[in-house]
């Protein structure tokens, strides 16, 4: 693009010049112009065109598989959806273990087998991009969720990605999906509520922070004085029966609903749950179909999404159409861009149990009101935010 306004801007020079003197040479310069723009777009096309056609879609797992009901499969459906539509070749790769070392010899595997695009969900992946982006510069690789204290953390250097054209990164406002799903969860009647997180990690902690202010701003809506939260961390990232024993004790002591934060946490809350006939929250992806189909339907309440889906697309696409530039190198913190709530990358799902106390005109007055800024939601991570009408419970991590 630079070259052909640097060609332009040529054109308009030499015609300028030119009409001081005879119209022959006026006519020469813009036919010259107009070949060069001509040959420059041609270039630019058949570049273009050369890139989509050489695509070739990798997705590596992480400590889980294709059929996680979360980060991996989300990430996986995405990138062979996007692949079906588009004809383009896609194999996914599953490390041998949860370690870095088999997490880079499965990208080694598919950059050897010709894969150009690998797409990465999870934190995890922070030390395997690290190590493995420099040694493939061609290559592009697109993770979900890795943030920039991940990635300065693995590599020992300050705004690592900045030096690294050939890494995207996509985190998400997790306090915004919490947020709204500690909103809903009060509207929709819940007094006695509990937050269940895996491992204490930054986008975790947003989660149960933006849940606590989204309570804690319903209640006092509502002018309730009597609305609670239990508060713990499991100290990983699924259901053990040592968690449900603390589950079963928050359930049968009167806790209604439990966010579920965490992997496949969501078992022991879920677990628990059904003996008292309590309520979860999903998380990142829209859960209730896994939930409800193991644990009985009608348990799984909302969940408090990422939009994994969506950022696939648009980053498969960028790269398609020759657009990968403006995604090069960056670390993007996705969130709400819309009063329209499908659009935004932190959603509840359609399938949300609405009721007359939250329905989804009500969701869609918390999204306008969220995009305009005149609700604000701290992202701190530091300490528990300050509550004005909730009490909460921070009972610490059972594990760890």
């Amino acid at each position: 693009m630079k070259k052909f306004m640097s060609m332009a801007l040529a054109g308009l020079m030499a015609l300028s010049l030119a009409a001081c003197g005879s119209s022959s040479a006026a006519s020469s310069a813009a036919a010259s112009t107009e070949a060069a723009a001509s040959t420059e777009a041609a270039a630019s096309t058949e570049a273009a065109a050369a890139e989509t056609t050489d695509m070739k879609v990798a997705m590596v797992t992480d400590y889980g598989d294709i059929t996680d009901q979360s980060f991996n499969q989300t990430t996986y459906e995405a990138c062979k959806k996007f692949a079906e539509d588009n004809g383009l070749e896609f194999n996914y790769y599953k490390p041998a273990t949860d370690a870095d070392a088999d997490r880079e010899a499965s990208i080694d595997q598919a950059v050897s087998e010709g894969y150009n695009v690998v797409v990465m969900p999870g934190y995890a992946f922070a030390k395997a991009i690290v190590d493995e982006a420099p040694l493939y510069p061609d290559v592009k690789f697109v993770a979900l969720d890795v943030s920039q204290y991940d990635l300065d953390t693995a590599s020992g250097t300050e705004n690592w990605t900045a030096s690294q054209p050939n890494v995207y990164s996509a985190i998400y406002q997790e306090e915004l999906a919490g947020y709204m799903a500690g909103y809903a969860a009060v509207k929709l009647g819940y007094k006695k509520l509990g937050f269940l997180g895996g491992m204490a990690v930054p986008a975790v902690i947003r989660y149960g922070f933006g849940y606590v202010q989204g309570a804690d701003a319903a209640a006092a809506e509502l002018g309730l004085t009597d609305v609670s939260i239990n508060y713990v961390y499991g100290g990983q990232f699924f259901g053990d029966a040592d968690i449900t024993a603390v589950m079963d004790t928050w359930y049968q002591g009167g806790t209604e609903i439990v966010f579920a934060c965490g992997g496949g946490i969501y078992s022991s809350a879920a677990e628990a749950a059904v003996k008292t006939g309590g309520k979860v929250i999903g998380v990142d992806v829209d859960q209730k179909g896994t939930i409800d189909g193991a644990y009985g339907d009608g348990i799984t309440v909302t969940s408090a999404m990422k939009g994994l889906a969506a950022t696939v697309n648009t980053l498969l696409s960028a790269i398609k159409d020759g657009k990968w530039a403006d995604y090069s190198g960056k670390i993007e913190n996705l969130g709400i861009i819309s009063d329209d709530p499908s659009e935004n990358y932190v959603q509840l799902p359609d399938d949300t149990q609405w009721a007359d106390g939250f329905t989804q005109d009500d969701y869609k007055a918390l999204v306008a009101k969220l995009h305009s800024g005149e609700i604000k939601v701290d992202n701190n991570t530091e300490a528990m935010p300050a509550v004005t009408t909730v009490t909460v419970d921070d009972q610490g991590s059972i594990k760890g």
